[in-house]
């Protein structure tokens, strides 16, 4: 997923404050499902709802106003009720500005632990774990 740095996305010395890194990654998992014709919308309606549990960022080089940023999603395995994702953010110059291991956990209406549906297990293209 590509992703423009605008004003707004920084602290007054035009670098990237480190927190907007989550809101990018949230965005190219919600782009992640959408691509493969699953709705983070209609799946909450349906009672299907991804909650993060675990985030490590290791950052690398800072981002800043005016970059390009391409964040690569990998859903690296998909267990019954987690996804493991890894998460790399570059520039528009290939430079790797930080790297992440996300820990998603599949729950219900009530926020408590549910079996991912087989349909979107299917559509993640993984069998479960």
């Amino acid at each position: 997923m590509k992703k423009r740095i605008y004003y707004h996305d920084t602290d007054c010395g035009g670098v990237v404050y480190y927190s907007n890194y989550l809101k990018y990654m949230e965005e190219a998992r919600t782009e992640y499902f959408a691509q493969r014709g699953l709705s983070i919308k209609e799946l909450s309606g349906e009672g299907t709802m991804f909650v993060i549990a675990r985030v490590e960022i290791d950052y690398k080089f800072p981002a800043f106003y005016g970059d390009t940023l391409d964040i690569e999603t990998v859903f690296v395995k998909v267990h019954r009720v987690k996804i493991e994702v890894e998460h790399t953010v570059k520039n528009q110059n290939n430079k790797v500005i930080c790297q992440s291991k996300t820990l998603m956990v599949c729950v219900d209406k009530n926020i408590e632990p549910k079996a991912i549906p087989d349909d979107v297990m299917k559509r993640l293209g993984n069998t479960p774990r």
